[in-house]
């Protein structure tokens, strides 16, 4: 079998090449003094929310985009909020779980399937004991 044939491209300026690289990695989290992190009373009946929509809708997009638990969303929201230098109380988990159900913004769902599909048996030989979705393997 014949090696394959190393890549031709080769990087001539180093130093730039190293900040493009260094740049792809920044990441900067902003948030808005101004923002209502506490909820307005709503003239109900009964105990207020602690925290607006905005809040938990901030803490949910930081769960999406990082792929984290509950539990490790407010742990890292709580640090990113005391790296910028705010005093806002960050909601526990049991308050993001209750509230990420009525909130009205439902755009950061974790994506699902829309109809179940059929996995293909890596072997390619018997039946595919997996059931549609793919989640469980069938145990042998």
């Amino acid at each position: 079998m014949s090696r394959p044939t190393p890549p031709t491209c080769k990087t001539g300026n180093w130093p730039s090449d190293n900040k493009a690289l260094k740049r792809r990695g920044s990441l900067a989290i902003w948030f808005d003094p101004a923002m209502t992190w506490e909820a307005a009373p709503s003239g109900k009946r009964g105990r207020q929310r602690d925290y607006s929509d905005a809040a938990i809708q901030t803490c949910l997009t930081m769960k999406v985009l990082f792929g984290m638990a509950l539990r490790q969303t407010t742990g890292f929201v709580e640090s990113q909020l005391r790296l910028v230098g705010l005093d806002w109380t960050v909601p526990d988990f049991s308050t993001l779980s209750r509230r990420h159900k009525t909130l009205k913004v439902l755009a950061l769902q974790e994506p699902r399937l829309t109809r179940p599909y059929n996995m293909i048996n890596p072997v390619g030989s018997g039946p595919d004991l997996r059931p549609p979705g793919g989640v469980n393997i069938a145990r042998r």
